[in-house]
């Protein structure tokens, strides 16, 4: 008879605790990337998060309209609190956007599944600004469901 494997332990940058405050709890989710462009994923998570009942915020150079707000260029120009910063950018630019998100007093960040800058995890853990990385809202909700 074979042992059963032991439970993987999840890295401190994939703590279930903030995934599931974020699900539950944050409701203005700014999301870095977003377009107006159906066939990409930032639209497609946007669209659950709205679904969920979220107020979605497009971060993108272009700032466009979407799910009935207003875009920004960056999150700084964003005039009322955020609870989530959602950044779908790669892993060498997701940084700036932690940055941000510090600065303008983001309530939290989450890096999309395969956006991954230990960097500037620490320097979210160090303003004490709750993070995840490396994961989505899509997986995490389908993983409560089973």
């Amino acid at each position: 008879m074979t042992p059963a494997a032991a439970p993987q332990a999840r890295p401190a940058w994939h703590n279930q605790q903030t995934i599931d405050r974020f699900l539950d709890e944050a409701r203005v989710w700014a999301v870095v990337g977003l377009s107006g462009d159906p066939g990409r994923t930032a639209y497609a998570i946007a669209d659950l998060l709205y679904s969920r009942g979220k107020r979605v915020i497009p971060i993108h150079p272009r700032a466009p309209l979407l799910f009935g707000e207003q875009g920004y260029r960056s999150l700084a120009e964003v005039p009322f609190a955020i609870d989530v910063v959602d950044v779908f950018r790669r892993s060498d630019a997701a940084g700036q956007y932690v940055d941000e998100a510090i600065a303008t007093g983001a309530g939290g960040v989450w890096l999309q599944l395969g956006v991954i800058d230990h960097d500037a995890f620490e320097r979210a853990t160090a303003a004490g600004l709750p993070m995840v990385m490396d994961t989505c809202p899509a997986i995490e909700w389908r993983l409560r469901a089973s």
